[in-house]
Parts: structure tokens; sequence; C-alpha cells
């Protein structure tokens, strides 16, 4: 199965190969070129209008409770192994079937479909769900469901809104919903397939030679790790934020993909408190492997001793032994491998941060070199680490936001993090900004136009031209269904799609957010089709002083077709990120320029799978993106069980 951007109109495809001859203009692109507005709005990005995630009445709980693994079933329930979740409530059908999740228990290797846990039901509501337990059905569904919605929900609350689908709704849907299989194939993978629209996790069997409480030649379900649930429910979120992550124009783009889900769920350890006093009494203030790493019973069955992946450097966080850290100059292009660059500079900032706000705490404790914490000291650092590992959660989510719409690199997504708090929170006395600076400068991460690492330096600008506010798009005269992160219906985030896209594509302004009209001199003489506008979101932020701030984030993009002297066309990606104060008026435009000659030769050697580059599959006169690059928890393919 390969990864397919979503086309704005029948004649456009986004994912052709580099070296492709030029589509013919139709009769809607020759109206689009004559018309003032060059512009359509992407219909995938319209449909989520009528997403309607469960409103809860004030009869309602506000939490669903239910049992799940916060590990995997190998760890020791010493360790926290088993918690109670509170999951947001809402009314379930059996499966179980919400608003915007639904599980589906079919496993298309044997064809058999699983009888649907009911969690409405009596019984199993006052018994917090079913009882953890490796070969039920019922509790992997409960699982998979319970994770998933959590990980939604902690998405929704850093972002201000309700994140969205990057997919259509499936036959019989009134809208779009992700389907979750949590015995979906025999094999040792587990993947977001967004052609499908579902989570797929395989269950595969255990090596003769296991470390840990694995049984040699046991059966192994993916979809009782919480680390891989996260994993993949993290790539359909991102997936639904940014839709062309999915175009790897620069070998970060997969890599970020991968990092940033094994961020979001490494981070979300911390939300467990037993895990996290576990760890503390083990290791003291310094958070240790257990937390720290990813998918640990997958490595101990699969031929290795030790987790998955793990956010630990050699050299241990927060350490000064520079030849042990991995550089960005040095990495290759292998999407996990390159990611973890991403996670280990962001565990060493939280660790760094976290010491600095619980030195005062370790030294009134007095404890003696190698004494371990007491309990209402573990208690103390459990809540910090917890509540440090929120804040770093939420900063990360919230910097998709200032990202580019596509192409990212890791030194753009510093500049997104950096903006991103420093937007919300400026005044910043423990140092996360300048500690998650040092964390990526030590891996030699920085980012391209910036003379220094300043973080007035690494802040995004305002646009360099002056522009009237979008007065359609002042908040006075949006309309929202009940909620500021919610438009009314199709027809008002049409208009306000329609109303950016006037807007940027105005001769004059194009420029600035990183378009072209067709005849500028910039292009050489180059094709560009219609601009599109694929996202437009209002949302709310509240910040430390309980200030809430509204913005509208949207993005608009295009693609320029750059003639070769061979007489093909290669392709090259622009546009920006564009965010909106709530008077309407443009506050960033983040972009990556359309009429950018610098960037024509590297976009087209990565889209053709140069530069080292195999993350692309030819399929008849097409090239893909195919479905390992971005999607697999693990970077080779699926091996079937035995």
């Amino acid at each position: 199965m390969d990864i397919q951007a979503h086309p704005p109109l029948s004649y456009v495809e986004p994912e052709r190969a580099s070296s492709v001859s030029r589509p013919k203009r139709g009769k809607i692109q020759r109206e689009l070129t004559a018309s003032a507005s060059y512009f359509v709005v992407d219909p995938v990005f319209l449909a989520t209008a009528s997403l309607q995630p469960y409103q809860r009445t004030h009869q309602d709980p506000i939490y669903r409770p239910l049992r799940i693994y916060t590990l995997d079933p190998a760890a020791s329930r010493q360790d926290g192994a088993v918690a109670v979740l509170n999951v947001p409530f809402e009314r379930l059908r059996p499966g179980p079937v919400g608003s915007i999740l639904e599980v589906v228990d079919w496993d298309e290797t044997t064809g058999q479909l699983y009888k649907a846990v009911e969690l409405d039901d009596s019984r199993i509501l006052i018994e917090n769900g079913r009882p953890p337990s490796p070969s039920d059905p019922m509790f992997r569904q409960q699982m998979v469901y319970a994770v998933c919605a959590a990980t939604y929900d902690a998405f929704r609350r850093a972002l201000g809104r309700d994140p969205c689908w990057g997919f259509h709704s499936k036959p019989g849907q009134a809208y779009a919903k992700l389907r979750i299989r949590p015995q979906a194939f025999c094999g040792r993978n587990a993947y977001y397939d967004s052609s499908a629209g579902e989570l797929k996790f395989g269950y595969y069997t255990a090596d003769g030679s296991v470390q840990g409480r694995n049984r040699p030649g046991g059966r192994v379900f993916t979809s009782l790790s919480h680390d891989i649930i996260v994993h993949e429910m993290t790539h359909a979120l991102l997936d639904g934020l940014r839709p062309r992550f999915r175009l790897p124009t620069h070998p970060d783009v997969s890599a970020f993909h991968e990092g940033f889900a094994d961020l979001v769920a490494i981070l979300m350890h911390f939300s467990y408190s037993d895990v996290v006093r576990a760890a503390i009494e083990r290791s003291g203030v310094a958070p240790d492997e257990v937390l720290l790493s990813l998918a640990t019973q997958f490595g101990h069955t699969t031929g290795s001793c030790r987790p998955l992946r793990s956010a630990i450097d050699p050299a241990g966080l927060g350490q000064d032994k520079e030849r042990s850290v991995g550089r960005y100059d040095q990495i290759g292009d292998e999407p996990h491998e390159r990611g973890s660059l991403l996670v280990t500079a962001i565990f060493e900032a939280f660790a760094t941060i976290l010491r600095r706000k619980t030195k005062r705490v370790i030294r009134l404790a007095r404890l003696a070199p190698g004494e371990a914490p007491g309990s209402e000291l573990c208690e103390i650092l459990a809540d910090q680490a917890s509540t440090l590992a929120s804040q770093f959660l939420s900063i990360c989510i919230r910097a998709i936001d200032y990202c580019p719409p596509f192409d990212l690199c890791f030194g753009e997504y510093l500049r997104a993090v950096i903006t991103a708090d420093f937007d919300l929170i400026q005044d910043d006395p423990f140092g996360y900004r300048e500690a998650i600076i040092d964390c990526f400068a030590r891996r030699r991460i920085y980012p391209d136009d910036v003379p220094d690492l300043a973080e007035d330096t690494l802040l995004w600008q305002p646009p360099d031209k002056e522009m009237e506010p979008i007065q359609d798009l002042h908040f006075k005269r949006l309309r929202f269904s009940g909620d500021p992160g919610r438009a009314a219906d199709e027809t008002e985030l049409r208009r306000q799609a329609e109303a950016l896209g006037c807007y940027v594509m105005r001769p004059g302004y194009a420029r600035a957010f990183g378009c072209a009209l067709p005849g500028d001199a910039q292009l050489n003489g180059d094709h560009v089709d219609p601009a599109v506008v694929g996202s437009i979101r209002s949302l709310r932020r509240i910040g430390p002083d309980r200030q809430v701030t509204f913005d509208t984030v949207a993005e608009i993009t295009q693609r320029r077709w750059c003639k070769q002297i061979s007489g093909t066309f290669s392709e090259l990606f622009g546009g920006s990120t564009v965010i909106l104060g709530p008077d309407g008026r443009v506050r960033y435009a983040i972009r990556k320029s359309v009429t950018d000659q610098r960037r024509i030769r590297p976009q087209a050697d990565q889209l053709d799978g140069k530069c080292g580059s195999k993350r692309w599959t030819k399929r008849g006169s097409r090239h893909q993106l195919s479905r390992s690059s971005i999607c697999h928890l693990f970077g080779g393919q699926s091996v079937p069980g035995n």
C-alpha cells in the first residue's frame, strides 16, 4: 500500500515523480489561470467540518476509567505496569465505537472477526473496564481505544482545538473516523495506513531466546504495548495536522514523523504516577531507562536485549561527553535513526529543567551520596516530573502549528518550538527555551538563515511587508459551532478558506506567502499550479496567567513545474503556514518560497530517490512514498510470525 497526498483537484497529483511530463492544461485550469483568485480549497480539509467529537452533557461523568498496561504485559506491576486511565467520557457502541474512534477487531491473516467489547455494559463500567489479560481479545480492544483516546485528548488540550484526520470518511460514514484494528495481521510490526484511515497492529511469535518476563515462542501482541499504540496514534494525528509531511522532500521529514511519534510515546509514560514513582525509587531524580525507553517487550522478544529505541544518549542525559552524542552532520538518512536526534535533544532539555526544578528539594532532603530518596520525597519528585513532562508534551505538540506546511527540517522545528512557547509564555525563569536551544546545538542542529542562536533571533518574524488585516477572518465575523475551535459548518469553513486564498493570491502579496501567480518573472517561465488552501483552523489557548489567547492557523501551498535541460519537469513545492491574530492581522507567514531557485535541485534529487534516499518505490510510471517510510514502528518490513 502506498501513501498518497490528497489531490486538491482531479488533474492535480501531488506525489508524482520529479522527472515527469507536465500535466495538460484542462478547462478548469484555464479558467483558474484567467481568474484573479488563483487557488483552490482542499476538499479533504473541507470534509473535516463535519467531524463531531462527543459533546458531554451535564448529566455525563467527566471521565470513563479503564484499566490498561502502562508499559507492556511483560513489565512488573511493581513498576506500575497496570493503571486505571481516565479517558474523556463519551457514549460508546460495542467495538468500542465512539465519535472519532472505532475499534474493528478483524484479523486479515486468519479472516476472523472477534466479538466486540461493550464498555457501556454496567458490569464492565463498575469494574473500570475488563481486567488486563494478554489472552483476552476484548481487553486488547479496550486497551487500544483507551490509549488512543487519551493521546487524542493530549493533542486537543495542547493545540486548543479538536484535531482532524487527514483522510476521507469511509462508505456509509457521515464523517471520518479513525479505525483501530488491535489484531490486524500476523507480523512483527504496527503501522498507520492513511489511505484506509486505520491503525493496524500486528502479532507474532517470540524468538526462542528472549529477555525479561517473556516466554520463548510465546504470542506477543503489539496492541498491548502502550508505547506502540501512542506512536502509531501520533502518526495519524500528525498526518491530520500536516498531511504534506508525507512528501519526503528532505531527509528530516520522514525522520521527524518517526522521532516526534517516539517523543510523544515516551513523554506520556510520565502521566502514570506509579510508573514515575517506581523509577525514582530505583534511580533517584534522574529519569531511568524504563521511563525513557520505547517498546521494551518488542525488543526483548525479537532478538535484542534492549528496548526497541531509547531517549537516552550513550553519554547519558545532560552529560558533557560530546564525542558520545549523535550529531546531525554525521547521522544517516534512516528515519528512525535520524529521528532519534530529535528525541534525545528534547529529553536532555527535559532532564536539565527537572534538575533545576528539584535542586532545592534535593538539597533540603540532605541525601547522602548514593542514598535512595524516601517515600515522601519520591512522591514530590514524581509530581514534579509528571508536571514537567506534561509541559514539554504541550510545547512539542503546540509547535506543529508553527512549522512550515512541508519540507520540514529539524532546525525549523527548533524555531517553531521557541516561537510557539514564547507566544504563550514570555517569562521563562527556569530557562526551558535556553535548555532546548543548547541541546539542539549540542547535536549540531542549526536552523538556516539565522546569524546566531539567541532566543530572539530564533523567533519567527512577522511579514516584512506591511499588510492590512483580513477583515473576513476577524473573530467578530467567524461563525462557530458552540466552541471557537469548531467552525459552524462546511459553508463557513469554505468561506474562511476562500477569504484567505483571495488575500494571499493578490498581486504583490503572493510572494510574501511563498507562492506565485502565473507570469511571475521569478518563475523563469515555469508553470505553477493554483495554490491550495490546505487548512484553516481557529484555536484558543490558556497561558500560565490564565489569559486566553485566540489565533487562526492556516496552510496554503503551491506546486511549480521546473523545466529541465532534458525537457522533463521537476516539481518544487512552496507555500506557507499562516498565523493570524483574532483581528485578522497576519502575525507570521512561515514560508518555503516556490520561487527560491536554491531549492529546485535538492528537492528534485530527494523526490527522485537520489542523495542516498531509499524511501520511494516505483509503481507503473509513478514514484510513490512507500508505507515503511513513515508508518512502521520498526524500520524493516513486517516479518510474518512463526
